[in-house]
């Protein structure tokens, strides 16, 4: 699969928006996941499944497959992402069926494929990959999400973002 046009994912237009709810799965290993390094930024709420009960926000979209594809017009919106294999990730949504799901538009994962068990979909991504593009679409400001993430580069190179970030980050 291609990544997306540059159009369709455009970069950094926002003002403020509601913190990201990560929602982590208790099996899931601290040490292998990708959006560890986002605790503690004001910008992010996380959550353990099946832990925590609280409510969510109103005004918030869930990403996933299979929904409409995510765009500008959701930018007003809440972002809940859930964290965890895909067999789990699965199992979760069911809980999360009342937020409205929205997809990404093709995007190209840079992350190695490990499992031996299970397959991903063809268009899964790294929790911190969907996060990256997601606030791509809605024109959040991406600066620092990706800092330490170990396949980074790779990322924004198959994506055709990876001019474009060194230009972010030589520009006073």
């Amino acid at each position: 699969m291609s990544p997306a046009p540059a159009h369709q994912i455009t970069g950094n237009v926002s003002a403020a928006h509601p913190p990201t709810i990560i929602v982590v799965h208790q099996k899931e290993k601290r040490r292998k996941c990708t959006v560890e390094p986002l605790r503690g930024r004001p910008d992010f709420e996380f959550r353990t499944y099946p832990l925590e009960e609280a409510p969510l926000p109103e005004n918030y979209v869930r990403l996933g497959l299979g929904g409409p594809i995510l765009s500008v017009d959701d930018a007003n919106h809440g972002l809940l992402v859930l964290d965890a294999t895909w067999k789990l990730a699965d199992r979760m949504a069911c809980k999360y069926e009342s937020v409205p799901l929205r997809t990404l538009p093709p995007v190209e994962t840079a992350y190695p494929r490990t499992s031996k068990i299970y397959s991903d979909p063809s268009s899964g991504l790294a929790t911190i990959e969907a996060i990256y593009a997601a606030f791509r679409v809605l024109g959040w400001n991406t600066e620092g999400l990706l800092d330490r993430y170990h396949w980074a580069d790779d990322f924004l190179r198959r994506n055709g973002w990876a001019a474009e970030q060194k230009h972010r980050e030589t520009s006073p």
